[in-house]
């Protein structure tokens, strides 16, 4: 009997790890957004309104942070990368920087101070903030926005990363 059940057992493992071979490794978890970003604002400033997905493409939501702030502060990249637009966009000058992996952040209104192919660093000045943003409730707000490609995202995912990691014994 104890050998007809080690018999089972070893063939019911053999099989799931048959199985398990056969469908390949789990897949990987996503990886955090990124690293080496910061603040686009210092000292780190008070969120005046969080980040909300919209819906759908065009439906209601908030694409990206209010982040408090006093007119002319200055406004720094929050990493290294390539402005792909600085200037008016409808009312409000705006900035928007690729990053590598695919990622582009926006930063408005403020008055630039780098221009479209400029290469930007972490922490470099890229303009001063500008009052006249929407429902701020201080002197100034900037709107800092992040996509990853065409899927917009809370910036402050930049800033830690929230993925457990679990080390060996």
């Amino acid at each position: 009997m104890r050998i007809l059940i080690s018999v089972l057992l070893g063939a019911a493992l053999a099989c799931s790890a048959g199985l398990a071979a056969a469908a390949g490794p789990p897949p990987a978890p996503a990886p955090p957004v990124s690293t080496g970003f910061s603040w686009p604002l210092e000292p780190p400033p008070a969120v005046a309104r969080p980040f909300e997905a919209p819906g759908s493409a065009f439906g209601p939501g908030h694409r990206g942070v209010d982040l408090v702030g006093r007119a002319g502060q200055p406004v720094l990249a929050a990493a290294d990368g390539v402005v792909v637009h600085a200037g008016w966009l409808v009312d409000r000058a705006v900035i928007s920087v690729e990053h590598p992996g695919g990622l582009r952040t926006s930063y408005e209104p403020l008055t630039p101070v780098v221009a479209r192919g400029d290469r930007v660093t972490r922490g470099q000045v890229i303009g001063h903030l500008e009052p006249g943003h929407p429902d701020c409730p201080a002197q100034a707000c900037l709107h800092w926005g992040l996509r990853e490609g065409e899927r917009y995202r809370n910036p402050l995912e930049l800033l830690a990363s929230s993925r457990v990691r679990l080390l060996p014994w």
